[in-house]
């Protein structure tokens, strides 16, 4: 998980840094599932700028590549690129069950404007883009944001 976790980083902070060096820290994502009766759920996690612009991947849960379209805003702002999840990729997350990752994030990406972005769709149901969209704060640390279809709660925390 380190070495995704490095991928991770270097995906988000290298369009970010200048030439000093970011400070970096590890965050845990924590996202729990809601029983909503179905398949595995696919979750692209990724970062906006203050401008909606795509940053960059954090991580994709589900290995299958021809469902990643299901996962509408996370394949529009990529254009379905997969060079973008290489090495941070996991499984889908099943109903009722709890997803835990832990990246590095840069520092300049918190009380910026950047927005993490949870994308979610589960085979022969309704996608679900922008299920989560939180801002990337101090003060969002540790608090608990509630999806709008498959998620029932997500955190990020150091």
């Amino acid at each position: 998980m380190r070495m995704k976790s490095l991928i991770a980083m270097l995906a988000v902070t290298t369009a970010l840094t200048v030439p000093a060096v970011a400070m970096a820290r590890e965050v845990t994502f924590t996202t729990n599932m809601r029983n909503y009766g179905g398949d595995g759920a696919y979750l692209a996690f990724y970062v906006t700028d203050a401008q909606g612009k795509y940053v960059g991947s954090l991580w994709m849960a589900g290995g299958k590549t021809r469902y990643y379209e299901h996962l509408t805003g996370w394949y529009r702002a990529t254009g379905g690129d997969t060079s973008e999840i290489n090495g941070i990729t996991g499984a889908s997350v099943g109903a009722g069950r709890s997803l835990k990752v832990t990246v590095d994030l840069a520092d300049t990406l918190f009380d910026a404007g950047y927005q993490l972005h949870i994308d979610s769709a589960v085979e022969d149901m309704r996608d679900s883009p922008n299920e989560i969209v939180v801002p990337l704060t101090s003060v969002g640390l540790g608090q608990k944001v509630k999806g709008t279809r498959y998620i029932a709660a997500f955190t990020y925390a150091r």
